[in-house]
């Protein structure tokens, strides 16, 4: 399909060129820059942190490319998590900054010459700007390489790498997902695509971006035109009250995916990077895919017919828990209260009765690890 933006993927197969970034470096993890596309005529360098785990002579291993949300840079701590899981990874700061060492990594972050365009909701503004100089088109550009530089590593195979983002850098995965053919899974964690049908900045009218503005916004470059060119499997994690991605629009985007999809919906979830990488069932979801390891369990079917909701599951753990999560609230998704309430599962079916004067509901089962896998939100008339 043709996408609003085209990135050839020829251009960013070249390993860009290395600055290291020594007073950053930590034990176990380097600190480097790498250089990207210019920013109004100058040089870019995109600050980075990279480790690989510990392996055995002609061992190699899966990897990730992280992803920061609003307010963040590249963690390195992200990347040591990863590390300790078996991965390598690389952590990236998609804004044009890098972490001041003396705040532990709490912005604002530093800018120096070669900073790139600065992220997030500034990208409203950014519209009457050439192409060249908006956020997104260096954050992709960044991403591309990204995946080149740790692809390139001793030890990391090339067919095993995926992409986790968080908050706005789920929005970003919404893009690169539909972009970069050579990732073999995708993880969002609250963000995603629909941003202008429902969000937090529609909320807030874009910050005062103009109708002009946002609508060339929309054209070029909300998810919602690049995730059905994806082709991998996703893991997609939120909680039921987001303030920023709603459940309506997070629910357009994992339905625009035509892999398949796992999906993790987990009541009152905090949003933040620490409680964004937090949930076990994102190294599941990986390991079953790069390690052969066990799956989380799947939905095979549901619906709601005369007020009961019924969803059956496919799974190689036994699921020992079921739960009903409902809202009886209309209005603004993030001002509704989800209640919660024990169901019976047999023969991995759940089928309850819905309480009076509900308006949304979905499923929750557990398996024996206490890995959730939810059913899609259904609304109700």
């Amino acid at each position: 399909m043709t996408l609003p933006v085209n990135f050839p993927l020829d251009a960013y197969s070249q390993i860009p060129e290395i600055i290291p970034a020594s007073e950053y470096s930590r034990p176990g993890v380097e600190a480097l820059y790498f250089t990207n596309e210019p920013y109004k005529g100058k040089e870019t360098r995109v600050f980075s942190y990279m480790g690989m785990p510990y392996l055995k002579e002609g061992q190699n291993c899966p990897a990730m490319v992280l992803i920061h949300g609003g307010g963040g840079t590249a963690f390195e701590q992200w990347v040591r998590l990863w590390n300790q899981r078996g991965y390598a990874a690389i952590a990236i700061d998609t804004c044009g900054s890098r972490p001041d060492p003396t705040a532990h990594h709490s912005s604002p972050h530093l800018r120096d010459e070669f900073s790139g365009p600065e992220g997030w909701h500034n990208s409203f503004h950014q519209m009457s700007d050439p192409l060249e100089d908006q956020w997104q088109y260096h954050a992709v550009t960044a991403l591309l390489r990204a995946h080149t530089l740790l692809a390139t590593q001793p030890g990391v195979d090339p067919k095993r790498i995926g992409v986790s983002g968080i908050s706005w850098g789920g929005y970003l995965t919404s893009l690169i997902m539909g972009i970069d053919f050579r990732y073999s899974a995708a993880i969002q964690v609250y963000g995603c695509g629909f941003i202008t049908d429902n969000s937090t900045w529609k909320d807030q009218k874009y910050e005062g971006a103009s109708e002009a503005e946002m609508l060339l916004w929309r054209k070029q470059w909300d998810p919602m035109h690049y995730l059905p060119n994806s082709n991998m499997p996703t893991l997609w994690v939120t909680g039921t009250n987001d303030f920023a991605y709603p459940l309506d629009s997070f629910q357009k985007s994992y339905n625009s995916v035509p892999g398949t999809t796992d999906l993790v919906l987990i009541h009152e979830m905090e949003h933040g990077h620490e409680a964004g990488w937090a949930p076990e069932e994102i190294q599941t979801f990986t390991d079953s895919l790069f390690r052969d390891c066990t799956p989380l369990a799947q939905v095979i079917s549901y619906k709601v017919q005369n007020w009961v909701i019924k969803a059956s599951f496919e799974s190689a753990r036994p699921l020992i828990r079921a739960e009903i999560l409902f809202t009886r609230a209309t209005g603004m998704w993030q001002d509704r209260k989800f209640n919660v309430m024990e169901a019976e599962i047999n023969n991995n079916t759940v089928s309850v009765e819905i309480p009076d004067m509900t308006t949304v509901v979905f499923l929750n089962v557990y398996d024996d690890r206490g890995l959730v896998c939810s059913s899609p939100h259904i609304e109700l008339s």
